[in-house]
């Protein structure tokens, strides 16, 4: 006896008289004479099949031996590894008890007997030449065969003969192959569908599914031979699998080599011998985990197979090879169940773990005596057991009660979503928001406790993590068509996905500025706006940043300040509380113990915004100075330069002297009828530590507690601001020491009607010349530029653009210098201001507001080498 080819000889003809459908019995029990070596061998698999491989049926005639009993004597035959007893009239009923035999090819000896029982006629429909049958039997290489036929009283049917299925051997890939395993049948269902006869699926792919396709064996790879199916398939009435019905085939033990030509003598048995269509099973699952494709149609489609009695019209089968009245199926074969079972429920919303209702297409009683009538509508478990619809042991007593099991091991159920800014999806019918945050909420009927994670995707990328403990996030879209989905990951590590929902982003319109008098509204120190007490590393605090007063606001002007961190680490401020979908852009990066702030231009959604700390522990402040309303109020923007206005150490726009301690500088602002200007700040050459607040009007206005700059004795550092103008003046006030300070404008806004305005988009990635991302991938060297295509077939932004908001950081420079960022491409005249200060080996970032032009805008490094990465998060235009 070889290895791994143990058969039962004590399973014989105990099954009752009630069908099992599916592979029923066993067979061959052994002895140790092993005649010839190689007969063993000739069902198992030697590698994917090159070609159709045809089984031989041959059939040998019943002798009648009087009312009720037919005989084949013991007899030697050709070689054959499945078998089933059939006779001409469909309808005529065998009263007795059919029984058979075979003689084992490796080892010569005889089984026991084996009862097979009599299939339900009809399975698959009314048919020219059908014949009444028994459920074909597994009995792996045999060459012998004796059946009897017994205990009834009533004449026999016509023509009972024995069919004996010999399902080929596939070809070898080359020779010498070995015997694969079972991983080698688990290829994608991607091989070519005959196209003559006419077997080729509908042109529109089936539905997508809420769980994953898994890799299904196809018909070209276990080699079916498509010349039996001369018809093409058909595909359930209402085009939905309500149902999956699972079955087991029984039969003897076998090799998972030996798959592919289990199912092989299957699908000769049920057309050569019952005159179906085709294979009965949609699916047929190996106990290594294997998923076959049965019946022919399209893994994806909805095809009618003929598998469960009365319920075909609304289901799929899938059948377990093997018995699994005595033994449960094994846990790859479980798995396989629920991943197939899933993927086809999945498919129309169903749920593997839920409930169904079905139309009864007979009138009958299944095994447990529930009767059905024909017509009326009963409710099934979506996941069922052919005996639940039929009089049936099948699937076997022992894999039954594991239905439960695969109905547990399927991912999260009924995952959808379930409102897009508060109004349900309808299939087919994009939904229409504006650019920026859109709030979106799911269902699912797994039980929450099950669920280890909820991801948003978008255009199917992965775009936030958001817990297990909400089922609402507002992930921000950019300009465009989008399909959002949402993933959930239960505890047993299986993945679900909602079916995507297409939401139109389009601009808002007449989004434009509001300016107001610098405001501290957070400040962790002191419990302001927030809790008490510093950020944790991984962690997030949520800031109300609307009032009464502030009316359909979409984005708020924050200048953010980092202190007192415990190690490096980066801060992303993004719209929605500390649940929403947090982006891959950073906002503040800082090294242990320093003081760094900037200024974030964010979108608000539900009034609120959050905070991520990376790493360590940090306090966060953070100020307002302006918000973004569609409200119809507000300023709209106008770029301006980039210029300097003003520069202490040359008496540029104001004295020539650095600003004392505790004192101020007033600046005229030189645009008629600017509400608010922006201006690039850069203290430098400070004698020691403090910080600057700019503030609207002249150097007697009341100076806000909010503060723009922070800095360290001989630091250079910059920081955009935008402040409000009153009587034409801004004014900046130093803290302590002295310090030099230069203002470069590159905007302001007004009530000019030729001005622009603004469009969230972002927070968003656009530019990293660590991994290429918008522009080539290297550092950007000393006294050369690189240039961001913003708009066009290369950019993200639609045309007519007039200016940006981008976060700008500069990592990794080489040594000391300075970034520029202007409009235009690098052949455009460059100011001679700058955006980012920086020393060697310090990451540090900018907020940007600079103009478009052509497109694009263009980034020029003094010194050294440096990368640099640009966030957007808006944009302005006409």
């Amino acid at each position: 006896m070889k290895p791994g080819r143990v058969r039962g000889t004590a399973i014989a003809a105990a099954l009752g008289v009630v069908a099992v459908l599916g592979f029923q019995g066993a067979a061959n029990g052994f002895g140790t004479d092993s005649p010839d070596e190689n007969a063993g061998a000739r069902y198992r698999a030697t590698g994917k099949a090159k070609a159709p491989v045809e089984g031989k049926l041959h059939k040998l005639a019943l002798k009648p031996k009087g009312t009720g009993k037919a005989v084949l004597s013991q007899q030697e035959t050709k070689p054959f590894g499945l078998l089933g007893v059939s006779w001409k009239d469909p309808s005529a009923q065998v009263k007795g008890t059919i029984e058979a035999r075979t003689r084992d090819a490796e080892t010569g000896r005889w089984s026991k007997w084996i009862t097979l029982e009599v299939a339900k006629p009809g399975l698959d429909g009314k048919r020219p030449g059908l014949h009444g049958a028994t459920e074909p039997v597994w009995v792996g290489p045999s060459d012998g065969a004796e059946v009897r036929v017994g205990g009834g009283t009533a004449e026999l049917p016509a023509g009972m003969e024995l069919n004996l299925v010999d399902p080929g051997a596939a070809k070898p890939k080359k020779k010498g192959d070995l015997a694969a395993a079972p991983a080698a049948f688990a290829l994608p269902a991607a091989d070519p569908v005959p196209t003559d006869p006419p077997t080729v699926p509908p042109s529109v792919p089936g539905p997508d599914s809420t769980a994953p396709k898994p890799d299904v064996v196809s018909r070209v790879a276990w080699g079916a031979d498509e010349s039996l199916n001369n018809e093409g398939p058909i595909y359930l009435p209402g085009g939905k699998v309500k149902a999956v019905f699972v079955h087991h085939t029984t039969g003897a033990p076998y090799e998972c080599s030996e798959s592919a030509a289990v199912v092989r003598g299957l699908h000769v048995f049920h057309v050569q011998t019952n005159g179906w269509r085709d294979l009965g099973y949609n699916f047929l699952v190996d106990k290594c985990g294997t998923i076959f494709e049965g019946r022919q149609g399209g893994v994806d489609q909805p095809v009618n197979g003929a598998h469960t009695y009365g319920w075909n019209a609304e289901s799929a089968g899938v059948a377990v090879l093997g018995d699994y009245t005595n033994e449960g199926a094994s846990p790859a074969a479980l798995d396989a169940v629920a991943r197939i079972a899933s993927y086809k429920l999945g498919q129309y919303g169903g749920d593997v773990n839920g409930t169904t209702t079905l139309v009864a297409g007979d009138t009958q009683t299944n095994f447990s005596g529930t009767k059905f009538t024909k017509g009326e509508s009963y409710e099934f478990k979506s996941l069922s057991g052919h005996r639940d619809g039929f009089n049936t042991q099948c699937p076997g007593n022992s894999l039954y009660p594991q239905l439960g099991t695969i109905r547990a091991a399927g991912p999260a159920a009924g995952l959808r979503i379930a409102t897009v800014n508060s109004a349900p999806p309808k299939p087919g019918t994009p939904l229409e928001t504006t650019v920026g945050p859109v709030s979106l909420s799911w269902t699912t009927t797994t039980a929450p406790a099950q669920i280890t994670k909820y991801e948003l995707l978008v255009d199917g990328a992965v775009v936030a993590d958001a817990g297990k403990a909400t089922t609402a996030s507002t992930p921000p879209l950019a300009l465009g068509n989008h399909d959002l989905q949402v993933r959930a990951t239960t505890l047993n590590g299986k993945v679900a996905t909602s079916l995507p929902v297409t939401v139109v982003a389009g601009a808002a319109k007449d989004i434009k500025f509001v300016p107001v008098t610098p405001k501290r509204l957070m400040d962790t120190r002191e419990g302001l706006g927030v809790r008490t007490g510093k950020v944790p590393g991984g962690g997030a605090i949520t800031l109300p940043v609307t009032g009464p007063e502030m009316k359909d606001v979409t984005a708020v002007v924050l200048n953010v300040t980092a202190t007192n961190p415990t190690q490096a680490g980066f801060v992303s401020v993004y719209p929605g509380d500390a649940s929403a979908p947090r982006p891959n852009a950073s906002n503040l990066n800082f090294t242990a113990g320093q003081t760094i702030p900037n200024l974030v231009v964010v979108p608000v959604a539900d009034g609120k915004v959050s905070f991520y700390n990376h790493s360590g522990v940090v306090d966060l402040i953070a100020d307002i100075t302006g918000y973004f309303t569609s409200s119809g109020e507000g300023a709209t923007q106008s770029s301006y330069g980039p210029t300097r206005l003003m520069d202490t150490r040359e008496g540029l726009g104001v004295p020539r002297q650095k600003v004392a301690g505790g004192t101020a500088i007033s600046l005229d602002v030189p645009v008629a009828g600017a509400k608010a200007v922006v201006l690039n700040v850069t203290a430098t050459n400070p004698t020691q530590a403090g910080f600057v607040s700019v503030y609207p009007g002249g150097t007697g206005a009341p100076r806000p507690n909010a503060s723009n700059l922070n800095f360290t004795a001989g630091q250079t550092i910059p920081n955009l601001v935008i402040v409000p103008v009153v009587d034409g003046k801004v004014s900046f006030y130093n803290h302590s020491g002295t310090v030099d300070l230069i203002a470069d404008i590159t905007g302001y806004f007004s009530d000019s009607t030729a001005g622009s305005t603004q469009t969230n988009i972002g927070p968003k990635r656009l530019m990293d010349t660590r991994d290429g991302l918008g522009v080539p991938q290297k550092p950007v060297a000393g006294g050369s530029t690189v240039t961001l295509q913003l708009t066009g077939a290369e950019g993200a932004l639609p045309a007519g653009v007039t200016a940006v908001v981008l976060n700008v950081t500069a990592t990794n420079p080489t040594q000391a210098g300075y970034v520029s960022v202007y409009p235009g491409d690098a052949t455009a005249p460059r100011p001679t201001v700058s955006n980012l200060n920086f020393t060697a080996g310090r990451t540090i970032p900018n907020l940007v507001i600079v103009p478009v032009v052509d497109g694009k805008v263009t980034f020029y490094n003094n010194s050294g080498s440096v990368d640099l990465l640009a966030d957007i998060t808006g944009y302005f235009s006409k």
